[in-house]
């Protein structure tokens, strides 16, 4: 007499298997060979992934400074934390006038107090962008690449390819007048200059509260200087980035962009052939 025996998916009548059992068993095992973690490993693992997309978005994309002196009141104030984003400058764009931006220090721009930056854990915490950066410059562009700037109109507004520029919107108050004559006034009161055409992948730029900020103008070369070995230029290749952003102390809380105030300003000539 011959038995029948019945079809059952799997195999698993030739193995003695409940039906499906092989693969169940096989997650169970799986389950069971994958432990969890130790704490103390999760948390170095979670530390160096926060610190790797830190690094990253310092590199790339916003990094955070602090503001080192009063040469940007009165938007911007002695340790007021900033953000600066690099996006606006890649692929070969370059600062457009009236954008405040932070930059690597030229040459001899930056004074003693500026060069420290943080220190400590501070300065550690900074180097992957979990700390507003110091040992930079901050100033708003005022000429770029052909322009002419030239100081000042009776008003005391300076003047960009032959357009007067009306900065009372976000200028500091500046006592007194300029005295050409007075060389004891230095930079601060420097007026009747003329500076320009700016070369090639350079920016011009100066601090909002122009009676205390030691920028371009300081590194002129004087009448009847030579050799003049200082430069007032910016090269954009030290540009870190356009600042976006005064994020604290939190009730001053704000969004930065670029004024109306140069929208008029027409384009530099183009160089003529020698």
């Amino acid at each position: 007499m011959t038995t029948e025996v019945p079809d059952v998916p799997n195999g698993s009548a030739a193995t003695g298997d409940p039906i499906g059992s092989g693969s169940s068993g096989g997650r169970r095992r799986a389950k069971r060979s994958r432990k969890p973690l130790p704490v103390w490993q999760e948390s170095i693992l979670l530390l160096a992934v926060a610190l790797g997309l830190a690094v990253v978005i310092k590199a790339l994309f916003v990094q955070a400074f602090y503001i080192p002196s009063e040469s940007m009141e009165p938007g911007l104030i002695k340790n007021d934390r900033i953000l600066v984003e690099k996006p606006s400058y890649w692929f070969g764009r370059s600062p457009q006038r009236g954008d405040v931006v932070v930059f690597e220090d030229p040459g001899g721009w930056l004074g003693a107090t500026d060069e420290r930056g943080p220190t400590g854990m501070a300065n550690l915490l900074s180097k992957v962008g979990l700390y507003p950066t110091g040992g930079h410059l901050v100033k708003r562009v005022i000429g770029v690449e052909g322009d002419v700037v030239r100081c000042c109109t009776k008003k005391g507004q300076i003047v960009i390819n032959g357009e007067p520029v009306d900065e009372s919107s976000f200028l500091a108050d500046d006592p007194g007048e300029c005295d050409a004559e007075r060389a004891d006034l230095g930079f601060r009161r420097m007026c009747n200059w003329t500076i320009g055409p700016i070369p090639a992948h350079k920016v011009l730029v100066m601090g909002d509260n122009r009676s205390n900020s030691r920028d371009a103008r300081a590194h002129m070369c004087r009448p009847n200087q030579d050799p003049c070995t200082d430069s007032p230029w910016v090269d954009t290749s030290r540009v870190v980035g356009k600042v976006f952003a005064l994020v604290w102390p939190q009730d001053r809380w704000k969004w930065i962009s670029r004024p109306e105030a140069f929208a008029d300003v027409p384009d530099a000539e183009p160089a003529g052939d020698d």
